[in-house]
């Protein structure tokens, strides 16, 4: 039997790498269930929206009632839930967006799984046995790590620092409440900085890629020493489905990519990909694209370092990144100078139309 997997927030950045790689695998249907914010672009799925395993919902988690009837109607195995406001200087601008959707919306999710879960234990206790709550958040629920030997593990105690990791880690306080009052089956994933195609074009490495090959002001936090670790989001995608598939309920896995990098060191090494890969779109005023960097005021509350440890998730599942942060960061790159047409639609905002069936 075709198994029925819900992924919340498909049509984001992770969202999307999800669902195109299980698409790809074959063997599941999958029910896509964005609204479509700022964030959300159809646009990231034409790889998949002619398989006929592939179904979209332009639906708000926050409106339970219709949520519910999507779990009447498509009866999924298992709910994998990636649907976040997740932009830190926009939960800083804005924080009522964050604790909307984050909290509430995970909340009615939760629900609407549980009575889901409890009517089916009833009707098909094989299909009840097997259902998943996957719930996916970041390592930014721990906060700030301060001795350069430490990593975060996933007994790690949360401090978030921003509205938005105060949001996510209310969020996986939830997840955790319905899965200790309730039984239902959940399962949280903490991952570390995702990069890669498709990323919207105001995160780091994308908006580095594009203001260069523009000519413009490669602006960096404070000193650009804050430290992340890299994860390339389609090694996160495996890692999720595999967490999906053979993690055990009620646990929690750290996913990370073994890339700890400053930023500034990122912006450098993109700098050096653009002088060997796109030397021709060099405004010929610049000498190098590095020329382009400038400090700007950090922004409050930022962070120092991330750095997860990943080994239980090795251990436990046999789960390894398959790409380095040289070789990602090459493949992302690439992505963005071949796909120059995805990122301009979102720029000029005609990529919205895309949501209404309409050609812009």
């Amino acid at each position: 039997m075709v198994k029925t997997v819900f992924v919340t927030g498909g049509a984001g950045f992770i969202g999307s790498a999800v669902v195109r790689e299980l698409i790809r695998r074959g063997g599941v249907e999958v029910v896509n269930i964005d609204k479509l914010t700022y964030a959300g672009n159809i646009e990231s799925l034409k790889e998949v929206d002619s398989s006929e395993n592939y179904h979209f919902s332009m639906s708000d988690i926050c409106d339970g009632v219709e949520i519910k009837e999507l779990f009447k109607k498509y009866e999924p195995d298992a709910v994998m839930h990636l649907a976040a406001e997740s932009h830190v200087d926009r939960s800083i601008d804005g924080p009522s967006a964050f604790i909307e959707t984050n909290i509430v919306g995970t909340s009615k999710l939760l629900e609407a799984s549980r009575e889901y879960w409890v009517r089916i234990k009833k009707s098909d206790p094989g299909k009840a046995e097997n259902f998943r709550f996957h719930h996916v958040s970041t390592d930014e629920v721990y906060g700030d790590l301060n001795d350069p030997e430490e990593l975060f593990t996933e007994s790690t105690p949360y401090a978030p620092s921003s509205p938005y990791s105060a949001s996510k880690a209310s969020s996986d306080h939830l997840v955790r409440a319905w899965g200790r009052t309730y039984g239902l089956p959940v399962i949280i994933t903490n991952c570390s900085n995702n990069y890669g195609p498709y990323h919207f074009p105001e995160k780091l490495i994308p908006l580095m890629i594009i203001n260069a090959l523009a000519g413009k002001d490669l602006p960096v936090y404070g000193d650009g020493k804050q430290v992340r670790d890299w994860l390339y989001v389609e090694d996160h995608a495996r890692a999720l489905i595999k967490v999906l598939n053979d993690g055990k309920v009620g646990d929690t896995y750290n996913i990370g990519g073994h890339n700890e990098k400053s930023n500034i060191e990122v912006v450098r090494e993109i700098c050096t990909l653009l002088e060997e890969l796109a030397p021709e779109r060099k405004p010929t005023e610049i000498e190098r694209y590095e020329k382009l960097i400038t400090y700007v005021d950090d922004r409050p509350g930022h962070d120092l370092r991330y750095a997860i440890d990943a080994s239980k998730i090795e251990r436990e599942l046999g789960w390894v990144p398959q790409e380095t942060f040289e070789t990602g960061l090459r493949k992302t790159v690439l992505w963005y100078l071949e796909n120059r047409d995805w990122w301009q639609r979102v720029q000029d905002g005609s990529y919205k139309g895309e949501r209404l069936g309409i050609g812009v």
